[in-house]
């Protein structure tokens, strides 16, 4: 007789859920937020319902999804949940379709610190500091400490590591402790039956494995990085971090003997911005002081350069802008303070780049214009989101870096072009030529990204008549690149160890076999960014296209019909789902889109969903 414990869905201790009111000072400081699921507009039953299909489902040894766990579409579109991500993503999100939208279970073994691939997939893009891509984890069962919650590192958003000619930091993760995966540490067994340590050792989190997780994060001496495990929650608790937090799998500490009685589940979703946030009124700027209530982290001790970079995605997330304030004296101390090369001074980096934004464009630029073009990628980075910060006045500055030599120059250009350049043709073509007829997949997979960053926020700017000469050079782009082997298949090594070539100067991710004729394990960095910017400009509707709608929708059919690769499928899909079902869409488009499903062995049910919701948001 199984005597094990019960944890499935049930009442359980709280930890400090986020209210409404203070989503967007958390995660403009924190990066991470807990939704209550007493907040989220369901039924309590709705998580029981879900854990026991998903346990059933798992006992099986069945794929677990939305097409045998459909009650995971009623989660998504709680009203609570959709408020919140409306705050911290915006109007009509979306989902990106068939990467982690499954079910996760914790067991026996470590991921160590990363951070998830670059955009929505291994494109290497610079990393959005504003709130364009945001990861939604969803536990449908009580979780306490012990059962392995996904561990993060809240407040360590906005700081990362070179990579561009790091070959160990290449492919698309950022990882914190790279040798932990050349060591073999990764998969031995820290709890479980296998496992060589003392279970009090597991419990007290004294094995050599939590030793080396926590030195880890402590000895980057990033002010206020601390390891932390979201825990205890209640059943139906929602986890919503920045894509750019430090985090990792973890692994259970209660008696292994009851895992399969009691799975830990957690679904994952990735999701992304599609319009620009909402001006909302005027509240006075947070102060981030004292313990913070979720972490227990003391505030007190982010540094000046950390508020600034706080201050400035507050004011952001809430449509608006921190008023310059020139003052002269700073300009030499954060200019050699910029400069800092060591992995430890990224705060100082960072952090100076965007003081030195809030100075206004006359004192900023000759000195981030200088740091664009340092030998360093660290520094170019941190002067690229100074750049950002001093906004359209930057613009010549990233038109020059477009045109460089040099391709990480190139990169932070279209970065920089699609984050705050002006809204003219002159920068659209500048996109598009980069996009067209650059020699780096690197250099094309960040000017596929810019490009709907930048349709994204010529709508919201009324200069909407960009949008489609944006989406022209997007469909030209989709007419000849092409997809490629997955670079594990292609080099037979993992994904954590591939190297560029000279096909594909970038990582293009793991090529997935999902076990169905109709897909191969391809990928493409190119195709996959620009079909992630033509969702962003569907989800304005059928006239934010104009003239080229007609083609917009052949490219798309076109797409769901015959590419070999599943993620380009679905973003195709989405995109025409949009279009049928956004106000002045063509209902036989939909019957269409229909069609298109009923062909596929898999179904993007989840990032459909999202298409579905934009009509009622």
């Amino acid at each position: 007789m199984n005597t094990a414990p019960d944890t499935s869905p049930g009442t359980a201790p709280d930890i400090t859920y986020t209210q409404p009111e203070k989503l967007i000072e958390d995660y403009a400081s924190r990066g991470l937020v807990v939704l209550s699921p007493d907040d989220l507009g369901v039924p309590a039953g709705l998580h029981q319902t879900i854990f026991d299909k998903e346990r059933a489902a798992f006992r099986a040894g069945e794929r677990v999804g939305p097409a045998n766990v459909p009650e995971i579409m009623d989660l998504l579109a709680a009203p609570g949940l959709v408020a919140a991500c409306n705050t911290l993503v915006g109007e009509h999100w979306a989902i990106v379709p068939f990467t982690h939208n499954t079910p996760f279970l914790s067991g026996a073994v470590d991921q160590h610190w990363h951070k998830d691939d670059n955009g929505p997939f291994n494109g290497r893009k610079q990393r959005h500091h504003h709130a364009v891509q945001v990861e939604m984890l969803y536990y449908p069962q009580h979780v306490l400490p012990d059962m392995g919650p996904t561990a993060t590192v809240p407040y360590s958003q906005y700081c990362t590591f070179n990579h561009e000619e790091n070959h160990d930091s290449f492919a698309g993760a950022d990882h914190l402790d790279f040798a932990y995966h050349i060591s073999g540490m990764e998969g031995k067994p820290i709890s479980g039956p296998k496992s060589g340590y003392a279970m009090e050792d597991i419990v007290a989190r004294r094995t050599p494995h939590d030793e080396r997780m926590r030195n880890a994060v402590l000895d980057l001496e990033w002010p206020v990085n601390r390891p932390f495990e979201p825990a205890p929650l209640k059943a139906g608790s929602v986890v919503l971090y920045s894509h750019n937090l430090l985090h990792r799998g973890n692994h259970r500490r209660d008696d292994w003997e009851t895992w399969k009685h009691n799975p830990r589940f957690m679904w994952r979703f990735w999701l992304f911005r599609t319009h620009e946030p909402a001006r909302a009124t005027a509240v006075a700027m947070p102060e981030w002081r004292g313990a913070d209530e979720l972490t227990g982290v003391d505030r007190d001790e982010a540094t000046e350069d950390l508020r600034a970079v706080w201050r400035y995605q507050d004011r952001w997330l809430r449509g608006s802008r921190i008023a310059p304030e020139p003052d002269s004296r700073q300009v030499a101390e954060l200019g050699s303070q910029l400069l800092a090369t060591e992995d430890s001074g990224e705060p100082l980096r960072v952090g100076a780049a965007y003081r030195l934004g809030a100075l206004g464009a006359d004192l900023a630029l000759p000195v981030l214009r200088e740091a664009l073009w340092h030998e360093r990628e660290n520094v170019r980075r941190a002067a690229t989101y100074g750049l950002v910060t001093v906004g359209e006045a930057a613009t010549d500055v990233f038109l020059a870096a477009a045109e460089d030599r040099l391709r990480w120059v190139r990169k932070a250009g279209a970065f920089g072009l699609g984050e705050t350049g002006r809204l003219t043709d002159e920068v659209r073509a500048a996109l598009g030529a980069r996009l067209r007829d650059d020699s780096s997949v690197y250099v094309r997979s960040v000017a596929a990204s810019a490009l709907g960053c930048l349709g994204r926020r010529a709508v919201a700017a009324d200069v909407g008549q960009l949008v489609p000469a944006i989406t022209a050079d997007l469909l030209d782009s989709l007419d000849v690149e092409e997809n490629r082997l997955g670079m594990d298949r292609a080099q037979r090594r993992s994904i954590k160890f591939v190297r560029p070539t000279d096909a594909c100067d970038v990582c293009e991710g793991i090529g997935i076999d999902y076990g169905k004729d109709r897909f191969d394990p391809v990928r493409s960095a190119v195709r996959e960014n620009a079909l992630w910017s033509l969702v962003m400009l569907c989800s304005h509707g059928v006239d934010a296209l104009g003239d080229t709608l007609p083609r917009a929708i052949a490219s798309f059919g076109d797409i769901a019909r015959s590419d070999r690769n599943i993620f380009n499928v679905g973003f195709a899909l989405d995109c025409l789902r949009r279009l049928a079902l956004l106000p002045g869409g063509d209902p036989a488009l939909a019957a269409e889109v229909d069609a298109l499903l009923a062909n596929l062995p898999l179904q993007p049910w989840d990032t459909l969903g999202r298409s579905a919701e934009v009509t009622v948001a």
